[in-house]
């Protein structure tokens, strides 16, 4: 049944972007458009200051966070400050706690990095669970977060790029941590769009204790998700790709 209801692929282009409250945290204001009507169920939108999600009442997590990220905010520097919450804006029913996390072997691992954030509230807000998912310490730590900061790298090159975060759920045996059962993605992806170049890539990673990941192109992303990230480029655009900074591991 997870493997039917997450794992699919992009069969048929919508015509028509989701409506959105989150359009400044989108490429020209359009939100992506879930092209399988499975992956929309319970599912509800949820906007920060920095980011915003579409949350998973199944997955008990984002399937995706969105971000406008800006050579502005990348300048901004504040001190990190852990302050994980469960999000009130969402069904208890649906949504993760704490508890789920703990002793579970997964770090609470950000979709919308909060180093990404610019302004205390925003990278307050980026701690919430809804922002989360279980992911591997070895690679959350090491290459992901080589990610994370090579995404800001090419940010501020470029002077701003458009991003979103997110899980893929492959296969017929998905894990499951807490009592809520919050489940454990297999892949986890950072698609990078540049207004400036018009061209985007996509880096993805296994969410296992590994170091290796691949770039792939906006439109392979899409067969493979069900989601239609970028509305309002054509099919050319989306198979262009960006070139995407090295990640660097610290260290």
């Amino acid at each position: 049944m997870l493997k039917q209801l997450l794992s699919t692929s992009l069969l048929t282009i919508s015509l028509y972007a989701a409506q959105t409250s989150c359009s400044t945290h989108y490429f020209d204001g359009t939100a992506p458009d879930i092209v399988n009507e499975k992956l929309s169920k319970k599912t509800q939108e949820v906007c920060y200051e920095g980011f915003g999600i579409i949350h998973s009442g199944i997955t008990k997590s984002a399937l995706y966070s969105a971000e406008h990220l800006t050579r502005e905010k990348i300048a901004v520097k504040i001190s990190r400050k852990d302050e994980f919450h469960p999000e009130s804006k969402l069904p208890a029913n649906e949504r993760a706690e704490l508890s789920d996390y703990a002793r579970s072997g997964y770090d609470r691992g950000h979709l919308a990095p909060s180093a990404d954030m610019g302004s205390v509230n925003a990278q307050a807000e980026s701690f919430s669970l809804a922002n989360m998912i279980p992911q591997d310490g070895t690679s959350n730590r090491g290459i992901w977060s080589a990610i994370e900061g090579a995404t800001r790298h090419l940010a501020n090159k470029e002077g701003g790029v458009f991003v979103i975060t997110g899980a893929l759920y492959q296969g017929g045996n998905l894990k499951a941590i807490g009592r809520n059962n919050v489940l454990v993605p297999t892949q986890v992806y950072k698609a990078v769009f540049s207004p400036k170049q018009q061209k985007g890539a996509v880096y993805i990673v296994n969410n296992m204790p590994e170091d290796s990941y691949k770039i792939i192109s906006i439109a392979e992303l899409e067969k493979i998700s069900g989601i239609n990230y970028f509305p309002k480029l054509i099919q050319t655009q989306k198979e262009k790709m960006l070139e995407l900074p090295t990640p660097k591991k610290r260290g």
